[in-house]
C-alpha cells in the first residue's frame, strides 16, 4: 500500500513540469480530479498551466469591486456570478471527463444556463469571463485562454491590465472575437452578454496603489 500511494505521488503531473518546465503527455480532467497538490493549475487544450503565485493587492481591488458589481447587478436575475477558484471545463467532443482536456479557473465568469453547473463548478462555456492580469500570466490570457474561449463560444472575454488601468473586451461575432476600444478611467464598460450591466471604470481603478 506504501509503495502505491509513492508510486502515485511520483507520477503527479506537476512534478515532472517544475523540473523541466512541460509535461510529457497531455491530460483530462479525470486526470485532474485525481490530482492532489498544494498549488492551483490549469489545463488547457491537455497541457499544464500553474497558476501565478498569490493575487497580487490590486489584482485582489480590481476582482472585488467588479464581483460586487455583478453580483448587486444579477439580484433577481438567472445569471449568477462567480470568481476563482471556480472549475470551468470546457468540452470539445464530450462532457465526459475522459475527454475534457481545458480545465481553467476564470478572476471572474458569469453563467446564465443553470444547466451548466454543477457541484464541480461549470461545464461548457460561461457567457462572460473576465480575466485581471497578473506579473507572469500575460501570455496564458492573452494567447492560450484567448484561443480557448473564443473556440468554446465564451460571448464575451474582458481582460483588465490593472497596472495599466485598461479594459478590453472581446465579444463573439460568428465564431470569432470582435476587439473594442481600449477602455480606462472615465469610461463605462457595456456588457452585450450580460444585458443593461454596466462598469464604471473610475471606481474600477481609484484605488489602486502604483
Amino acid at each position: 500500500m506504501e509503495n502505491e500511494e509513492l508510486t502515485n505521488k511520483v507520477e503527479e503531473p506537476l512534478a515532472e513540469y517544475l523540473l523541466t518546465g512541460q509535461s510529457g503527455r497531455r491530460y483530462t480532467y479525470a486526470d485532474y480530479l485525481t490530482w492532489q497538490m498544494d498549488e492551483m493549475v490549469e489545463l488547457i487544450k491537455g497541457k499544464i498551466f500553474r497558476q501565478a503565485a498569490a493575487p497580487r493587492s490590486n489584482h485582489q481591488r480590481v476582482s472585488g469591486t467588479v464581483f460586487n458589481s455583478l453580483f448587486n447587478f444579477l439580484k433577481g436575475r438567472k445569471c449568477e456570478v462567480f470568481a476563482a477558484p471556480f472549475d470551468v471545463r470546457l468540452p470539445v467532443k464530450s462532457k465526459k471527463n475522459e475527454d475534457i482536456d481545458t480545465v481553467v479557473q476564470p478572476d471572474i465568469c458569469v453563467i446564465c444556463d443553470s444547466e451548466k453547473i454543477d457541484e464541480f463548478g461549470c461545464v461548457g462555456a460561461p457567457d462572460l469571463v473576465l480575466e485581471i492580469l497578473s506579473p507572469g500570466n500575460n501570455k496564458k490570457e492573452l494567447q492560450n485562454k484567448y484561443e480557448v474561449y473564443e473556440e468554446s463560444g465564451v460571448k464575451e472575454y474582458w481582460v483588465i491590465h490593472p497596472n495599466e488601468c485598461t479594459l478590453i473586451i472581446y465579444t463573439l461575432i460568428e465564431d470569432k472575437y470582435s476587439t473594442s476600444k481600449i477602455l480606462t478611467m472615465g469610461d463605462f464598460a457595456k456588457s452585450k452578454a450580460i444585458e443593461g450591466f454596466e462598469l464604471d471604470l473610475s471606481e474600477v481603478f481609484e484605488n489602486l496603489v502604483e
